[in-house]
């Protein structure tokens, strides 16, 4: 529809164009003029305003201006008209644009709400992307939105306003990640998010190291400094450059690279009987090795024991390449 609408706008200023070199020459060579009064009698009388002529005008000059007074109105009218409709369509457009944006917000739940589209609001999305994870992204910023509004789902305004979070679907979502990047402005965020969601999983980016403690006793479950982090891997870069290299080939850069998974126990235990890691056998099933153990209390159980005691509501940590995963994801019916 834009491009219609832009081809019909090329269109009326080509024949304004052309109204206006058809004028200047007729000017010139009916009625003598110069070239710049040629120009001047042309715009005049397209411009119907009226203005006394440069010279008198003979009958052929005469029948010649009244056909270009009615070319003019033809297409000044035409050219406005195109203007009009291109300006109340887009109008339109938005409005419609902001209509589905909403209904596609209101058909989420248990989805992902980040606030702000900077530099890590845009890797977590486009992380959640790779994994088709759908989120609502909350961002003031026009220029960003309108840049990227084709591919995210955009709420416009500010992350502290209640409403604005509530038109995010706050109330259905499950994750809440604010990488704001005012310390203090994500702390709000954080305490307006706990009050209309105290099942939400809630992480927030933090500048300052005194900023993390006041963050979790507002109601962030996991505080990240990504500039701590970024000097802890450029560090370790230095003293263990290979185990480092290495760890990052494991990381998840989309859902067919996949190369850690984390499976809940009732995915297996639902389909088998099973009692213990050994029972599961998932080296044996899909080339798959089981490196980390998830207790229900969240205690963190690395390389754990073939012997050790599956309980309900535990996970597993599981490594393989990524057929492997997929054979694991295939075979238990996982995500």
């Amino acid at each position: 529809m834009i491009k219609l609408f832009r081809s019909k706008i090329y269109l009326a200023l080509f024949l304004m164009a052309a109204v206006v070199v058809f004028g200047v020459f007729g000017y010139r060579y009916i009625s003598d003029y110069s070239w710049i009064n040629a120009l001047y009698m042309t715009v005049i009388t397209m411009a119907t305003v009226g203005f006394k002529e440069v010279q008198p005008l003979d009958d052929t000059a005469k029948i010649f201006t009244v056909f270009l007074i009615l070319a003019s109105v033809f297409i000044l009218g035409f050219a406005i008209s195109v203007l009009t409709e291109y300006v109340m369509s887009r109008n339109s457009l938005q409005i419609l644009k902001k209509k589905k944006v909403k209904n596609k917000i209101k058909n989420l739940s248990g989805h992902v709400v980040v606030c702000g589209f900077g530099r890590n609001g845009m890797q977590a999305a486009e992380r959640l992307t790779a994994y088709k994870r759908p989120f609502v992204v909350i961002e003031r910023n026009k220029e960003l939105i309108q840049k990227y509004e084709d591919e995210v789902l955009f709420v416009e305004g500010d992350a502290n306003d209640d409403n604005v979070l509530l038109s995010s679907g706050i109330n259905r979502a499950q994750y809440l990640i604010t990488a704001l990047p005012d310390d203090a402005v994500n702390l709000f965020v954080v305490l307006s998010a706990r009050q209309l969601n105290n099942e939400l999983f809630i992480i927030s980016r933090a500048s300052l190291v005194t900023s993390q403690k006041k963050l979790q006793l507002a109601g962030a479950n996991k505080v990240i400094m990504p500039d701590k982090i970024g000097g802890d891997h450029m560090a370790s870069l230095v003293l263990m450059p290979d185990l480092i290299t290495f760890m990052d080939k494991l990381s998840m850069e989309g859902e067919h690279t996949i190369n850690l998974e984390e499976v809940s126990i009732e995915d297996f235990t639902d389909q088998m009987d099973c009692n213990s890691l050994r029972d599961l056998d998932l080296r044996k099933r899909t080339g798959c090795t089981i490196i980390g153990y998830i207790a229900p209390d969240g205690e963190y159980i690395i390389n754990p024991e073939a012997d050790l005691k599956l309980q309900p509501k535990s996970k597993v940590i599981v490594l393989g390449r990524p057929e492997q995963i997929k054979k694991l994801n295939e075979m238990f019916h996982i995500g």
